[in-house]
């Protein structure tokens, strides 16, 4: 038995319930108990002083690597889970590009057992689509689903076989979960190291072009029309592929997108230095880019943010830029980022926010949470809004520390992170 928690006196919002307002939230035995004024509570319920703090149901990132088994050395599954509660998520969902891959039910248990022994958030494995992730035969879906997989995607490798993506669809919709593809067109994208411009020509790096990922974009918005499947759509980042999700949508095809904090806040200039934490797939593109998905997330066109949190080592970043691997950190920053950039220079309003973070995640990919309704898994995030704080490598709970935000002075930071009526992170100290 968990003991009872009253977070007292925050401005709850719940956009599973149109709820904008300042309540209190009695957390009990797991579970959401009450959500009102003035609630009572216990005597045995620790009271959290939420005055000023934002309280919405736990974030939830369905888009991250946490690297175990194969890479213990640059994050596991106990470090990822951690740093996931520090930023605020209550759950997140781990791509199977390990070694070996999560492409069978005994990887997907392990996952599972690991991430109970680390008591932070929630770890839901997606297992591979493919065996070995080679996209030549698919993975024994059923059997993944029944050890806990949430959905299946080749992340980190496209599915290339338009035949493969039309089984794996019709496959999964048996099961009701999502495939999620990783969109990139390999003839166009081999060999790139950054979006394909101006920008790539003056830096003399190989460029990527945009049509890369939207070929495969609306490749596979006319299969999920075709199978009637649940196609996500992983790390969208140009307009073109905006414009193809807008016109699936409208069509009632069943497909969803994510993207991510540094296609909405980073452009290709960044990589100007040839820094290397500045490099990632897909790449950062224009500012054109920039504003075409930050319009998308304000007006429901993609459904959420992800972080697609990519630990490396410091040495595999610290090569030539061409060489340097893919990816950046992203479960510690993603609050502050999004917060920061589109929330305080209102792009974003409160409720947007906790609905491409913590609701649409559970709603499209069918997780516990998303919402403080009365019954509901007792899985909380508490932000302050005000907090302004320097973002650090150094103090990272992740291994990774490949983050092009070092330095930068943000505001927004996860004060306490509930899960299953736990608390498993507090934030004792923020400057305002």
């Amino acid at each position: 038995m968990t003991r009872p928690i009253l977070l007292r006196g925050g401005r709850v919002v719940d956009p599973s319930q149109s709820i904008d307002g300042r309540l209190d939230v009695l957390l009990v035995d797991g579970l959401i108990e009450a959500c009102g004024q003035n609630l009572s509570a216990p005597d045995t319920a620790e009271v959290l002083d939420c005055t000023d703090m934002i309280v919405s149901p736990g974030f939830i990132d369905v888009h991250c690597h946490l690297r175990e088994p194969g890479r213990e050395d640059v994050e596991t599954v106990a470090t990822g889970a951690r740093a996931a509660a520090a930023g605020g998520f209550t759950a997140v969902c781990a791509m199977p590009n390990t070694d070996p891959v999560t492409d069978n039910q005994a990887a997907v248990g392990f996952i599972i057992r690991q991430a109970q022994r680390a008591k932070a958030a929630r770890v839901h494995p997606i297992g591979a689509i493919s065996l070995g992730q080679r996209g030549e035969a698919l993975a024994e879906f059923g059997e993944m689903i029944g050890a806990g997989a949430v959905a299946f995607s080749d992340d980190g490798r496209p599915v290339v076989s338009a035949q493969l993506m039309r089984t794996a669809l019709e496959y999964a919709r048996t099961f009701n979960v999502p495939v999620i593809d990783h969109c990139e067109e390999p003839t166009l994208s081999h060999g790139g190291a950054m979006n394909e411009g101006i920008v790539s020509a003056r830096l003399g790096l190989k460029g990527i072009p945009s049509e890369a990922e939207e070929i495969m974009v609306i490749r596979d918005i006319l299969l999920a029309r075709r199978t009637k499947g649940h196609v996500h759509l992983a790390h969208m980042s140009t307009v073109g592929s905006v414009e193809l999700i807008r016109w699936g949508k409208d069509r009632g095809i069943n497909v969803t997108a994510e993207v991510c904090p540094h296609h909405l806040t980073l452009t290709e200039d960044r990589v100007g230095a040839y820094d290397t934490n500045a490099k990632m797939n897909p790449p950062l593109r224009t500012a054109a880019d920039v504003a075409a998905l930050r319009d998308a997330v304000a007006d429901g066109t993609i459904d959420l943010v992800a972080t697609d949190h990519a630990p490396h080592h410091y040495d595999e970043k610290e090569q030539e830029f061409a060489n340097a691997p893919n990816g950046i950190v992203g479960l510690e920053t993603a609050l502050a980022v999004v917060h920061t950039n589109l929330v305080a220079t209102r792009v974003l309003d409160y409720s947007r926010l906790v609905e491409c973070m913590s609701c649409a995640p559970a709603r499209v990919f069918h997780l516990p949470g998303g919402t403080l309704r009365r019954g509901a898994v007792a899985d909380v995030t508490v932000f302050d809004p005000h907090a302004k704080w320097t973002i650090d490598p150094a103090t990272f709970l992740s291994k990774g520390r490949n983050t092009p935000y070092a330095g930068e002075r943000v505001r927004g930071r996860a004060i306490f992170t509930i899960v299953d009526g736990e608390l498993v992170h507090t934030m004792t100290h923020t400057t305002r």
